[in-house]
């Protein structure tokens, strides 16, 4: 018989960086779950990939306090700030604060591509065209010019 679904988590981790405190801790520890379970599995799945990257993570919990966990792709926003060269890590640097006007960098159709096709599984879209353009608006409202 299928085990009984008690709720999901839905959180953001950096890879291999998962730890017991805050946010990790009080989610997982409020529905009874093992958090120290959950972080070496984590970080065993994210060890190949760069340190830091923010993923997002939507952990399915059971009724027998046992749990599963998949992941997504990091956000749109991160390839963003990559491509472009923007400061990504602690203190990120965010777009431009007044977007439209100020721009504070410029990304290629190329670029935008990549990205969704790295992207594709996570948007709900047919065509790697549509995600283009859902990531070339996703660009403009951060402040980053588009090259036609």
């Amino acid at each position: 018989m299928a085990k009984k679904i008690t709720g999901y988590i839905k959180l953001q981790v950096p890879a291999g960086a998962a730890n017991p405190s805050p946010p990790i801790g009080p989610a997982l520890g409020q529905r009874g779950l093992n958090i120290m379970e959950f972080c070496k599995a984590f970080n065993a799945k994210t060890a190949q990939m760069d340190k830091g990257t923010p993923i997002p993570v939507i952990i399915t919990a059971y009724q027998d306090r046992s749990f599963t966990f998949e992941m997504k792709q990091p956000p749109v926003s991160f390839f963003l700030k990559k491509a472009v060269g923007l400061k990504i890590g602690k203190k990120p640097a965010s777009g431009s604060k007044t977007p439209g006007r100020g721009f504070v960098g410029t990304i290629t159709q190329a670029q935008i591509r990549e990205i969704a096709e790295k992207k594709m599984p996570d948007l709900n879209c047919s065509t790697v065209e549509s995600a283009m353009t859902m990531i070339a608006g996703s660009a403009r409202a951060m402040g980053l010019q588009v090259a036609e």
